[in-house]
């Protein structure tokens, strides 16, 4: 097994830089996503591991060998790509069995191999099918197959998943995060579904803009994120933001919301912060409807009632700013056409400072 390392990478395409100088360290058989938005240069970082993309600058550690000139081949690393790359003429054994035979493997390994990988990945009955006869989902498996067969180092994941439809990317899901677990291979996966990130991950790197933004375990990321971007990016739906002017009382500091004073969290960065415009985040799942003694109350004019199943959102304007509360049915969505008013704990609100976007009182101030 082996960690990876990048050490303030760079890359530029001519006078273009597309990745700024960005450190990142992934743990032994750790699983970490880089997640975030199309153009913020996760797959070129990536690529860049696995020897695809040759950096412009900084250091790429495998394993603790350095391997900016390493021919990706020698790299001891696997990668599944979106769009399967199967070799259509070949069989699902065969198309498993390639790389082995490249390597001049003998061939009782290659077929203990491939009927051990065939049957962790349920492919056993499928090994004589084309890929032409499969479904998306059987092709991915395969593509996974031909990684794993090579027991590589370092697993790298290029949106494997975007390809299949919903129900068979939660299937796919749930088979890969298995898989991590029963292998234990180093593995870093790239999307830009914060769904998939936020399932499959030990850790999640947010980036944008060829940057991280914040580094975290899920949960970290969804309760403290660092700044208004990792909050709008992280969650489903996202956090709500309104701009609200800081006032004080007598009992601390607060924002006036559609005519609703906001209690906010204490904040050293609020003291003196009267009169300034700051950035209020508000989750979706934070709610509890109606009014609430105790509780921060905030009227809301409900526009539409989204039914999921179990649960609902439930979309409204909100200081002239789209809003989603998220709420449970029990079955029935009666009760919650008439919601007129939410309530949250002060506690559960975060502040933004709206110049930077930084989240005031995060426990950590590094974006590395």
């Amino acid at each position: 097994m082996a960690g990876v390392e990048l050490k303030k990478i760079v890359k530029k395409y001519g006078n273009t830089q597309v990745v700024h100088g960005i450190d990142l360290v992934v743990e032994e058989k750790e699983f970490v996503v880089l997640v975030g938005p199309s153009g913020c240069a996760k797959s070129t970082t990536l690529r860049m591991v696995a020897g695809l993309e040759e950096i412009t600058g900084g250091e790429i550690t495998i394993d603790g060998r350095v391997c900016n000139t390493i021919a990706p081949k020698d790299r001891d690393v696997a990668m599944v790509f979106q769009n399967y790359a199967l070799y259509p003429h070949l069989n699902v054994y065969e198309n498993i069995a390639f790389g082995l035979r490249i390597r001049k493997e003998k061939k009782a390994n290659i077929e203990a191999s491939v009927e051990e990988v065939a049957e962790i990945l349920g492919l056993t009955e499928y090994l004589e099918r084309r890929p032409a006869d499969l479904s998306g989902g059987q092709r991915q498996r395969v593509a996974m197959g031909r990684a794993i067969v090579r027991h590589p180092k370092v697993f790298l994941f290029d949106e494997p998943l975007s390809n299949l439809d919903a129900k068979l990317r939660t299937q796919m899901r749930a088979e890969i995060k298995r898989l991590h677990k029963r292998l234990g291979v180093t593995s870093i996966y790239v999307t830009h579904d914060q769904v998939e990130a936020m399932t499959l991950a030990d850790r999640i790197v947010v980036m944008q803009d060829g940057r991280i933004e914040q580094i975290g375990t899920p949960m970290e990321l969804f309760n403290n994120p660092v700044n208004t971007f990792v909050a709008g990016f992280i969650g489903s739906p996202p956090m709500n933001q309104i701009d609200a002017e800081v006032q004080k009382s007598s009992t601390g500091y607060f924002v006036e919301i559609d005519g609703a004073k906001i209690k906010l969290p204490k904040l050293k960065e609020l003291e003196g912060a009267e009169g300034k415009t700051v950035v209020v985040g508000l989750r979706p799942e934070h709610f509890e409807l109606g009014k609430v003694k105790g509780l921060n109350n905030l009227p809301v004019e409900l526009d539409l009632v989204e039914t999921l199943g179990s649960e609902a959102l439930l979309h409204a304007m909100v200081a002239n700013t789209p809003f989603v509360v998220k709420a449970e049915t029990n079955g029935s969505i009666d009760h919650l056409e008439d919601i007129s008013t939410v309530s949250i704990n002060t506690d559960l609100i975060k502040v933004f400072d709206k110049e930077t976007g930084l989240a005031m009182g995060h426990p950590t101030s590094t974006n590395s």
